[in-house]
């Protein structure tokens, strides 16, 4: 016998490789050595079961959920660690970040985030469709028989596109975010938006009042009527609100001052013969020439209600009824406690009966729940508007938003307007989330509290006051504020610099009623308003 040295050995390794390829029935077999930069242990190369189709697909799909797999099973662990270790530290920044976004959620909203998404979300799309297709080339699909080839080609192909899916979905969705914010709070002509500080974006403000329009501009109608005003006066630190309803046949009202209509309506609005609170914002529109410009509707709107209220009126939004029925069934509807049976339709009911009870309530339903006068009045629906306002904020979520986002997008750029400054949107959502867990009151100025036809002006400042008082304060110091003489009835509340009540022994508005025009008397409503202000849970069963 003779020892065999290394030529001996690289001999018979030749031998044996071309035996291999020569044997069988002809056909050319793999090599049995090991794919290069596979790994060894104690000099020996490691080898791994042949792949068949599936398990190829397999790791394959695999690599799209955990990157780097199908590499460490092809035996490249450099390039598999890599992958995973790059996984991970994307995954623990997502974390961090969506950790101070919980705390500032807000943020998220602002353009330079928005785009920051869309650019990362193409990105990704390229970066997952890069990652599957190197996946499976690493694996070696030429390995497979014919048909093994080609039936993986295909499955991979369409994964390919599938988890591109996701992140085109994403960047479509910001996009339309992104879109419908600068449309819907775009500046209105004539307006100058106040600058919004990131240090104090409500300017010392303790209170920030909204008004909110449910508007009627469609079929028969011409201009823009304000058929449902309710002021939200929200406490910035807690989150506590108090809704003020102003009923549209509130007549005579006052403006400040301050407001071109002061000359013109010095005894109280009296325009077309009856003055109603609901035609403020068309006449103002209407008249562009002693308003000093065009779209001066909004404003002329919130100096009266600000004026009337004792409160400064910081932004006011306003939402077109018919458009709000699409917005309804764009969230999937609304569960409303419905006290009786409401008819709607024409004079009579004719069209439709929403039963009473419990009910989850499409876009048309809830719209003719808001506005329906059959066996009604103003006040009643004043009281259903304003339920409607509350199963809104408590019942549409984040998530329900971003499960009807496009539907919600496409119905809200054509029925809503405001003039919120895009830049303080980010600052409205954390104040908005500490709303929705925070102590809502509502309060309307409808007969017997106030008779419309002949407001006390004097009244409906000291309720307004006693209603944010109340809403900041804990039951013991309500009750203490309530036996206040600060309270009395003599006393007339203005508009602080803060935005929030504030007293003042100024006699405007006029303590004294408007006269009574002829042939009017008071009258009552079917609405019980034998309390100054209600929780919504109390009058609407939430």
């Amino acid at each position: 016998m003779r020892g065999g040295g290394p030529a001996d050995d690289a001999g018979d390794a030749r031998s044996g490789q071309r035996a291999g390829q020569r044997g069988g029935s002809g056909e050319t077999k793999e090599p049995t050595g090991p794919p290069p930069g596979a790994a060894t242990r104690g000099g020996e190369p490691r080898f791994g079961r042949p792949l068949t189709t599936a398990s190829l697909i397999g790791w394959t799909a695999l690599s799209a959920v955990l990157p780097g797999a199908a590499h460490l099973r092809a035996g490249n662990r450099r390039t598999g660690v890599a992958l995973l270790a790059t996984f991970g530290v994307v995954l623990v920044a997502l974390v961090v970040l969506a950790l101070r976004l919980k705390d500032n959620a807000g943020v998220a909203l602002r353009g330079s985030t928005l785009t920051a998404v869309m650019v990362g979300a193409a990105v990704c799309a390229l970066a997952w469709f890069t990652l599957v297709l190197l996946s499976f080339v690493a694996l070696r699909p030429q390995r497979l028989p014919q048909t093994g080839q080609v039936v993986s080609g295909i499955v991979v192909g369409v994964l390919c596109v599938a988890v591109m899916a996701p992140f085109a979905f994403t960047a479509n969705t910001i996009r339309t975010a992104n879109q419908l914010l600068d449309d819907v709070m775009a500046p209105v002509e004539g307006s100058t938006p106040v600058p919004v500080r990131a240090e104090d974006p409500w300017n010392g403000r303790k209170r920030v009042n909204f008004l909110l329009i449910g508007a009627d501009a469609a079929g028969n109608r011409t201009g823009v009527r304000t058929d449902s005003m309710t002021v939200a006066s929200v406490n910035i630190a807690t989150g506590n609100t108090v809704l003020f309803s102003l009923p549209r046949n509130l007549q005579y009202v006052r403006f400040p001052a301050s407001s071109p209509l002061r000359k013109v309506f010095p005894n109280g609005f009296d325009a077309e013969g009856q003055g109603l609170l609901n035609s403020v914002w068309y006449w103002a529109d209407n008249n562009p020439q002693v308003m000093g410009g065009r779209n001066r509707g909004a404003q002329a709107l919130k100096d009266a209600i600000g004026y009337t209220l004792g409160l400064h009126i910081d932004y006011y939004a306003m939402v077109d009824m018919y458009g709000f029925a699409a917005l309804i069934d764009a969230v999937g509807g609304l569960k409303i406690r419905v006290e009786r049976d409401i008819k709607w339709g024409g004079k009579f009911g004719t069209a439709g009966t929403i039963k009473a009870g419990y009910r989850t309530l499409n876009g048309e339903e809830v719209l003719w729940y808001g506005r329906s006068r059959v066996d009604s009045d103003d006040f009643s629906r004043m009281a259903r508007q304003r339920c409607v306002i509350g199963a809104l904020t408590q019942q549409v979520t984040p998530a329900t938003v971003l499960a009807n986002f496009n539907k919600i997008a496409t119905a809200t750029r054509h029925l809503f307007r405001t003039d919120i400054p895009r830049d303080l949107l980010e600052h409205l959502v954390p104040l908005g989330m500490k709303v929705r867990n925070a102590k809502i009151t509502s309060l309307q100025f409808v007969p017997p509290l106030i008779y419309t036809g002949n407001p006390d002006w004097a009244k409906i400042r000291r309720l307004t006051l006693e209603a944010i008082r109340e809403s900041m304060a804990d039951r013991r110091s309500a009750v203490a504020a309530t036996a206040s003489p600060a309270a009395s009835p003599g006393s007339t509340p203005s508009t602080g610099p803060s935005g929030s009540p504030a007293r003042t022994a100024s006699p405007s508005p006029s303590p004294s009623r408007t006269p009574l025009v002829a042939g009017a008397s008071p009258r009552t409503t079917p609405t019980p308003n034998d309390k100054a202000a209600k929780s919504l849970s109390e009058l609407c069963g939430f």
